[in-house]
């Protein structure tokens, strides 16, 4: 049967019927200056409206002084342990981070060595698809966007668990336990499928129990499984610093909210990927990216420092690469002199890159990074200070990692996993609730005209 292309119904009509939602929808920004409303939540500083409490991650890009709060270098907390600390100790000890990263979020401990070894144990077990949902659901019926694929066969294991609907902690944690070791098989696998019918070639490696979840991406991605120890460790500190980010982010949020309403998890962690996808949220990394393939192609001198200026300012005037006026990878909604994680990163980014032998691309990375700082404060009116974000190097080190970009997103999935299961059960938890924010109603009363007369 011959597949149907829901694209090809859009007619005249539904173009003039957009036309009417595009004339009878906008709001007068003025109006939520008069109303006091937080448009998206936040206030003329961008400072995010209190919505909740949570104990799971703390994000801080202030501190007081005399009375007054003034922003300082940002710093990020899980269950009150600096990441940065987190981190060095496992460059300390070399070992892999993610899984006792998640044991950390999930119970609020860090865990011992017998912990440590009892949870790798669990979420290695858990790390099985049936043949029949790899055949049926992931190849069967493959997508271009992994994404998609990823929320499909979350909303699809839904029907193969016998208490999908229990929203008992110890069940929920079984399911979130499940999916954090099930997303790199789906991710993966997903992305195979895709290729392969395309006329690419197929291969299905089964994870290693022996390995990591950073290195069972690596071994199941490459057909060869081969990967160097350093890759590995890059791979896995991404996980770490992407793992968590506080309740007040688009996607956390939405499992607060979407688990207010006491649905399954499976619907939860499906909404959270929704929000995600979305290339304000965790597609930047791969703006990132085509944006540096775009300034590549126009400024052949990657030193000149005014060529790289002038760039940066055609973009914040939307008059190059995609016209949106924004240097993807720059600026925060919170941080404002330095976004922790790529201040982590960035150390690691150029060992890779000289293992890679990109140094040059690492050092104009480097460069852009603070000459956009400059660029951005001459230009623009700002209300805070502006700095490179986590996916201003998430997305080249993807690339040195031989990552396809449709996986780009996904692996920031693998890593929030972990944070969105530990917020869904502090929701559980903590509130009877739903959560229902009010919006005011700005439109006149109108009197109902019979069809007669309209």
């Amino acid at each position: 049967m011959a597949r149907y292309d829901y694209a090809s119904a859009a007619t005249p009509l539904i173009e003039e019927l957009a036309g009417i939602c595009c004339d009878e929808f906008p709001i007068d920004p003025e109006l939520y200056t008069k109303f006091d409303v937080k448009r998206g939540l936040r206030d003329l500083n961008g400072k995010g409206v209190l919505a909740g409490l949570t104990n799971i991650g703390n994000v801080c890009a202030s501190k007081e002084v005399d009375g007054k709060s003034v922003p300082c270098d940002g710093k990020l907390y899980y269950r009150g342990v600096d990441v940065e600390e987190l981190v060095a100790g496992f460059i300390r000890d070399d070992r892999m981070g993610f899984e006792e990263t998640a044991y950390l979020l999930l119970f609020g401990r860090l865990p011992d060595r017998t912990q440590l070894a009892d949870f790798q144990k669990l979420l290695a077990d858990l790390r099985y698809l049936p043949s029949v949902f790899t055949r049926d659901v992931i190849m069967k019926a493959p997508s271009d966007n992994m994404m998609n694929t990823l929320a499909k066969c979350v909303l699809t294991l839904y029907s193969y668990d016998s208490r999908a609907n229990d929203v008992s902690i110890p069940n929920v944690l079984r399911q979130c336990l499940s999916l954090i070791s099930l997303f790199p098989l789906i991710c993966v696998y997903g992305y195979q499928a895709y290729h392969f019918k395309a006329g690419q070639d197929l291969f299905i490696h089964q994870p290693n129990p022996s390995l990591s979840l950073a290195e069972n991406i690596l071994y199941m991605l490459r057909k060869d499984s081969q990967f160097t120890p350093l890759e590995a460790k890059l791979l896995d500190m991404a996980l770490v610093l992407h793992a968590e980010h506080g309740g007040g982010n688009n996607s956390t949020f939405t499992v607060h909210v979407v688990s207010s309403s006491g649905t399954d998890t499976y619907s939860a962690i499906a909404a959270a990927l929704g929000s995600l996808k979305g290339p304000k949220h965790g597609g930047a990394n791969i703006k990132v990216c085509q944006m540096f393939d775009d300034l590549q192609a126009h400024v052949k001198d990657w030193e000149d420092e005014d060529a790289l200026r002038d760039y940066l300012r055609s973009l914040l005037h939307k008059e190059g690469f995609d016209h949106s006026g924004l240097i993807y990878g720059m600026g925060h909604a919170v941080y404002s002199i330095s976004d922790p994680r790529a201040r982590v990163f960035k150390g690691f980014v150029e060992k890779l890159s000289v293992e890679k032998g990109r140094e040059k691309e690492f050092e104009l990375y480097a460069r852009v990074e603070r000459l956009a700082s400059e660029v951005i404060a001459s230009e623009r009116r700002i209300y805070k200070g502006v700095c490179a974000n986590v996916d201003f190097y998430s997305g080249f080190v993807y690339r040195m990692l031989g990552l396809p970009e449709e996986l780009f997103t996904p692996i920031f999935a693998v890593a929030r996993i972990a944070g969105w299961s530990a917020h869904r059960i502090e929701e559980l938890i903590n509130s009877n609730k739903i959560i229902r924010p009010a919006y005011k109603a700005i439109v006149d009363q109108v009197a109902y005209v019979p069809m007669e007369e309209r």
